[in-house]
């Protein structure tokens, strides 16, 4: 009996060594990360959270919303956000709790509390009405916000997004962080060293089947896996279902055109559950299907997505500049029925 209650105190011992030492790590690489990456853009402060933004460009507002587990320069290593920049004025936000936006353990960040917050901000920047592009995750903030407020959301851009609830394994799975007390303790310490050991092939998944883009691996992994941001990360895993299923049912509601585009070979999200069926229930959409592509439709097809946002922004009137090629060649083949 004696020995077995050394065996374990010992085993105990080692254990907290290893999250002392595990902590102290993350805590190195994390003021590594923040020192060699610092913040690019500008602050806002709306409803008591400071938000961090990228800001390009001159011309009719569009609006850039990142997916999970990324921050809004994903934009940039795209070649999104300095593409568009040469004709709108684009703002892509750091969501809460991504890159060095706030997010306070106060409040449910659910899509229309996103929504809801990201439009005072804009509307900070003296911005009326804009354009909205939201990626993955960021589709349901820009479905929440076009819903809540369509005269100040002019029309809506959504790639890659979950639209329906569906049975989600890898929502639960990556929902630890999240949990107070044990959630705490594992982004500290364990969280951000399986990440990292798990960063390729799950990078590798959001690409598949094309390679991962050389431009994005020039994100730093460990801006990624900072405990804060893993813990909004893990916060949105755990909304993912429950916050489709609360916006599905009001799609029908939307007063603003929109652009869906989706890779047919999406292994994150089934085109034919969310781009396709979203698509046949909203009134005024347009499904843009990339074949041979999997989530990262920006990455894969740039010229689409920008075509996409010139579609839009000739349908609401706020196009200031002639159309891209690709617009031209879209909009010839809608008036031929193509």
């Amino acid at each position: 009996m004696t020995n077995k209650i050394k065996g374990w105190q010992a085993g105990a011992l080692a254990a907290g060594l290893g999250l002392a030492a595990s902590f102290f790590y993350v805590r190195a690489k994390t003021k590594q990360a923040e020192a060699e990456n610092p913040p690019q853009g500008r602050f806002v402060t709306v409803d008591g959270v400071r938000l961090h933004y990228l800001e390009k460009g001159e011309g009719p507002v569009l609006v850039l919303l990142h997916g999970n587990g990324v921050l809004a320069n994903d934009f940039e290593h795209s070649g999104l956000l300095d593409r568009a920049a040469e004709h709108y004025r684009v703002i892509a936000f750091d969501r809460p709790g991504f890159g060095y936006s706030e997010r306070p353990r106060s409040k449910v960040w659910t899509p229309q509390a996103q929504a809801r917050l990201l439009r005072h901000a804009l509307q900070a920047l003296d911005v009326e009405s804009a354009i909205v592009l939201g990626h993955s995750w960021g589709t349901l903030v820009a479905l929440s916000m076009a819903l809540e407020a369509p005269d100040f959301v002019r029309g809506l851009v959504l790639l890659s997004g979950y639209y329906y609830p569906s049975l989600r394994l890898d929502a639960p799975l990556g929902s630890g962080p999240a949990i107070p007390v044990i959630g705490d303790l594992m982004r500290f310490t364990v969280s951000p060293l399986l990440t990292r050991m798990m960063w390729r092939p799950l990078t590798k998944r959001v690409f598949s089947p094309m390679p991962v883009a050389d431009a994005f691996r020039a994100m730093p992994p460990w801006m990624a896996l900072r405990p804060s941001q893993l813990r909004a990360s893990a916060a949105e895993s755990a909304l993912m279902v429950p916050a489709a299923m609360s916006l599905a049912k009001r799609y029908p509601e939307l007063k603003v055109p929109a652009v869906i585009v989706a890779g047919t070979q999406d292994k994150i999200v089934d085109f034919s559950h969310n781009a396709e069926r979203l698509n046949e229930r909203i009134p005024d959409s347009e499904l843009q299907l990339q074949p041979g592509v999997g989530h990262m439709t920006h990455y894969a097809h740039p010229d689409q997505v920008l075509a996409a946002i010139d579609s839009i922004a000739s349908k609401v009137g706020e196009h200031l500049y002639p159309r891209t090629p690709q617009a031209e060649a879209l909009a010839r083949a809608s008036e031929s029925g193509v």
